[in-house]
């Protein structure tokens, strides 16, 4: 295990609109500012995006990869968004051979950028883009188990004060954002969302039952209205795949009308 590594799973937001001043954004703002001020110095930086899907775990191994600006209909400033921050072409290597050696087939990608599930973020919680960044790619099966498996191969990585943030969405379900809310609409949020606090965070879970709830995520209460399609919230599988226990701090925010929620926690050889 790397040593001194700290794991955060986050709601990310609608596309560039965080950056943008969006009211809709405010919660997840101060939370994302304020987190990067309590967690120790990161090193490096491997974030999980949502929003990058491959046959198999891929990992970008560029020294300057540049930004990928995967939204549309925004303002002409959301196009000219910098964040120039280094890869880490060393770390992006362990990541590949930790995945390999778990007998998970893996690919590093020399030419992709970041996209805005890294960027966006980042460019909240560490302004200065001086942090070499790494990011890793869904498995497009969408498999729980796969996501699981490849956080707990990333247990074998030893790298100094690592940072990893799998950059998701707790609730996605764009209908939902740009309709009226109910109160059943907001029902079913707010119970996936307490399903989710218990599953990750309740110390009376056993890490078995634990694994279990997210393999079976599903079968959570109003699973498939808050995620239609799960990538958004996979990055929190390869997340508690890598730490392997509950998780030490739960956040809430209201992002665009709807309940989320953040998970950390701190692995140290202290």
């Amino acid at each position: 295990m790397s040593t001194n590594t700290d794991i955060l799973y986050i709601s990310h937001g609608g596309g560039p609109l965080p950056l943008l001043g969006d009211p809709g954004h405010r919660e997840m703002v101060e939370h994302l500012t304020r987190i990067a001020g309590e967690l120790r110095q990161p090193s490096a930086i491997l974030v999980v995006s949502a929003h990058w899907e491959e046959q198999v775990p891929t990992v970008t191994s560029g020294a300057q990869p540049s930004l990928i600006y995967d939204y549309s209909g925004f303002p002409p400033e959301s196009y000219a968004i910098e964040y120039p921050c280094p890869g880490h072409p060393e770390l992006a290597q362990q990541i590949h051979a930790a995945l390999e050696q778990a007998g998970i087939s893996a690919r590093l990608d020399t030419q992709r950028g970041f996209d805005h599930g890294l960027f966006v973020p980042l460019k909240l919680m560490y302004p200065k883009a001086d942090i070499p960044c790494v990011q890793l790619s869904l498995v497009s099966s969408l498999d729980a188990s796969n996501h699981l498996a490849m956080g707990r191969a990333l247990r074998a990585l030893n790298h100094e004060n690592l940072l990893v943030i799998g950059s998701g969405f707790s609730f996605h379900n764009m209908q939902a954002f740009f309709a009226p809310s109910t109160a059943e609409t907001e029902a079913r949020n707010q119970a996936f969302e307490e399903w989710l606090e218990k599953t990750c965070c309740d110390p009376d879970i056993t890490e078995a039952e634990r694994n279990e709830r997210l393999l079976h995520w599903e079968q959570a209460p109003a699973a498939r209205f808050c995620h239609p399609r799960e990538e958004h919230l996979l990055p929190l599988h390869v997340c508690y795949g890598l730490a392997g226990a509950a998780s030490e701090t739960h956040l809430s925010a209201t992002i665009l009308g709807k309940q989320s929620g953040m998970f950390y926690w701190r692995l140290s050889d202290d």
